[in-house]
């Protein structure tokens, strides 16, 4: 009696099932970065497909999940204000509700606490003639970073920075 030879396609989305599983066990992952991966491992589009939804089926992947630990990642570690981590997430392909309902959630103290970290430490390095020229360098600066103006605005006014025309 011969064998039956086991499908190679079913043993390779099984290996590509635990490699994207492995993936979202150790950190959070959105349905497109597992995407990328297992195109990147040559899994064709509805193996891709049938993995993301197993896994969304399964809780390893949540893309509110996600959002809100990428906002607040990115608060913490690179200090990025809502404005770029809004954009980032954009980027990545979530949906409207979960990207702004993860701004929403992130703690206003400690997303003022950066800025003004960001401010105070920027405002020691940067040079100008006037205090105008410096006020604009900052204030170019934290808009760089993801902030909004009209936080930017409070902070600096706090700190006695203002725009004096």
């Amino acid at each position: 009696m011969q064998k039956r030879p086991i499908s190679s396609k079913k043993t390779g989305e099984q290996e590509a099932l635990q490699y994207a599983s492995a993936l979202c066990a150790r950190r959070e992952c959105c349905a497109g970065e597992i995407r990328e991966k297992l195109a990147a491992r040559g899994v064709e589009s509805g193996a891709r497909e049938r993995i993301v939804e197993r896994l969304t089926d399964e809780g390893y992947i949540d893309e509110d999940r996600f959002c809100r630990a990428y906002a607040l990642d990115k608060l913490r570690y690179n200090h990025w204000g809502r404005v770029k981590i809004g954009q980032m997430l954009r980027l990545l392909g979530l949906p409207s509700t979960a990207r702004e309902a993860a701004l929403r959630q992130l703690p206003a103290d400690e997303y003022e606490a950066v800025l003004r970290r960001m401010a105070e430490s920027k405002r020691q390095g940067i040079r100008g003639g006037s205090a105008y020229e410096r006020w604009g360098k900052l204030v170019r600066f934290l808009l760089g970073r993801g902030f909004e103006r009209e936080a930017i605005d409070r902070v600096l006014a706090d700190m006695g920075e203002e725009n004096e025309d």
